[in-house]
């Protein structure tokens, strides 16, 4: 399976009366996009605002982030299951338009709880990979007939539209540059290199989890057992991130630090990557001894690892499942090594002690939540109602757990936890 992404270079984002991109430039017919979304009956409105790396904003509460993405015409379908046609992803061609993003506004947040909060402009927005980029940002109204099931999955699929609505401006003209993901050739050529797995949470089943929530191929997690996947599929629109997503963005599945490196390191002959597991952290125990019992087996005996890295999504009870995964990869000779958030709100190692397995010992501490930066008033304040942007104005503080991609449990984590 091989995968091209077609990267198309974009240094800035504006309204224009077409849909299209010249050279380096976004142009955005928001008139064309909104009527496009608003297909969707569920929702009644949809404000759409461009904003600026470069020009101080703040928006929240934070849906989802996701890359704009189109695969070329007759090399498979866009976010498979979810929006187009089932089809295994990751294969054929895929362009990319690097430096922007569309960023979703969560409507059904309560103003009071303003979880997850994009700042552009001051330092915490430097402390963030989406600092940086041009953001298309939807603002949703959904109708007041709707479930909140309905509700969230017309956010959701928005989402999705308008990251393949823009992400097809990239057909039709030449890439700044082409990325190939492939694992290919004999791994029997391959000598005695290292063969290496990747075990990724995809939700945890801990949190309020919809009856219809779309995760892996527009499918609910519920029910889900580890899954093997071709790593191209992570980062191909199989996998997007939950309603309620903890701290890991659809944008870092599709640009998955851990996955894209492994691809990296396989084609210079580093390692061998012998593919991916897919799971899902559990509520009850019985559910996760079993899950982390297939995924361990799925990782030895299936993918023949010697190795793997296993990540989580959210911490506490994924965190559990993690270890446990791990602990039980070990047993069977597979060495690990595990990311962990440090969830210690008083600082103390003892605290941050979620799960202690001595075979265990190599862990990447990526930390604190708790990690706080000053906010200064900014004029430009996007948010659902008047209640949320209330919210926002008066934020005097911003901790790295509420700013979007700097305690990330992929891989992409912006700081880092010390003991001393």
């Amino acid at each position: 399976m091989e995968l091209n992404l077609l990267i198309h270079r974009v240094d800035a984002v504006e309204e224009g009366p077409r849909t299209e991109l010249e050279g380096t430039t976004l142009r955005v017919d928001v008139q064309e996009l909104r009527e496009h979304l608003l297909e969707d009956r569920r929702l009644v409105d949809m404000r759409v605002e461009i904003a600026s790396p470069h020009n101080p904003s703040r928006t929240g509460s934070v849906f989802d982030i996701l890359e704009p993405r189109a695969k070329e015409p007759g090399s498979g379908s866009d976010f498979p299951g979810l929006l187009g046609p089932m089809s295994i992803a990751g294969h054929g061609s895929t362009h990319v338009l690097s430096g922007a993003a569309v960023t979703v506004v969560d409507p059904l947040t309560d103003p009071g709880a303003m979880a997850r909060v994009l700042e552009l402009g001051g330092e915490a927005s430097t402390r963030t990979p989406y600092g940086n980029l041009w953001h298309v940002i939807l603002v949703p109204v959904v109708s007041p007939t709707a479930t909140d099931s309905a509700a969230r999955n017309a956010v959701r699929l928005a989402s999705v539209k308008a990251a393949v609505y823009l992400g097809r401006t990239g057909i039709g003209s030449g890439p700044g540059r082409t990325e190939t993901f492939a694992l290919g050739g004999p791994n029997s050529a391959r000598g005695d290199l290292p063969r290496v797995a990747f075990i990724g949470q995809v939700l945890a089943h801990h949190r309020y989890i919809e009856q219809e929530e779309p995760i892996l191929y527009g499918s609910s997690t519920r029910g889900f057992l580890p899954t093997v996947l071709h790593p191209n599929e992570w980062i191909d629109g199989a996998v997007v991130c939950s309603y309620r997503n903890l701290g890991v963005e659809t944008y870092f599945h599709q640009n998955h630090p851990i996955v894209a490196d492994l691809l990296l390191r396989h084609r210079a002959g580093d390692l061998i990557f012998v593919g991916t597991v897919a799971t899902a952290s559990a509520s009850f125990e019985a559910d996760r001894q079993r899950s982390s019992a297939l995924a361990a087996h799925l990782a030895k005996d299936i993918l023949e690892a010697d190795a793997a890295i296993l990540t989580s999504y959210g911490g506490g009870a994924p965190h559990a499942d993690m270890g446990e995964t791990a602990s039980l990869c070990e047993s069977l000779g597979v060495r690990t090594s595990v990311l962990v958030a440090e969830m210690a709100g008083d600082r103390r190692v003892e605290s941050a002690n979620i799960f202690a397995y001595p075979e265990v010992d190599a862990a990447i501490v990526i930390g604190g939540g708790d990690t706080s930066w000053s906010l200064k008033p900014v004029e430009r304040l996007i948010a659902a109602t008047p209640e949320h942007v209330n919210a926002l104005a008066t934020l005097e503080s911003l901790s790295a757990g509420s700013l979007p991609g700097v305690t990330n449990q992929q891989g992409a984590s912006r700081i880092r936890a010390f003991t001393y």
